[in-house]
């Protein structure tokens, strides 16, 4: 028996606490991620890695990262990038759902249950 594959375009993201962003003058969105953990202290003594970490986001991801509201579906949010981004922005669903599945993989979004 097959394994049923969750469907993206249903869920709704949000972002979870802690994760501070900004958006620079051209619009890119970045996050700040703090390295915490026992590993991570260790790398930051050893082999000078940073505290934290600037993730850059691409023009679509930056588009969409404001958007996520904990209210609009994955569906939706692709509604709003098709308007905004158009062909430029196609295959869009397959396209979003593996920005969304990054994203959840790091944790830098959780899900509405």
């Amino acid at each position: 028996m097959k394994k049923q594959e969750t469907n993206y375009l249903d869920k709704i993201p949000v972002h979870p606490q802690g994760i501070p962003w900004k958006t620079d003058e051209s619009g890119i969105v970045t996050l700040e991620i703090e390295n915490k953990g026992a590993m991570n202290r260790i790398a930051q003594k050893l082999f000078k890695k940073p505290k934290v970490s600037y993730i850059h986001l691409d023009k679509t991801g930056s588009f969409v990262w404001p958007l996520i509201d904990g209210k609009k579906s994955i569906t939706e949010l692709a509604a709003a990038v098709d308007a905004e981004f158009g062909e430029e922005a196609h295959p869009l669903y397959e396209r979003l759902a593996q920005f969304f599945r990054v994203l959840d993989s790091y944790k830098f979004i959780s899900w509405v249950e």
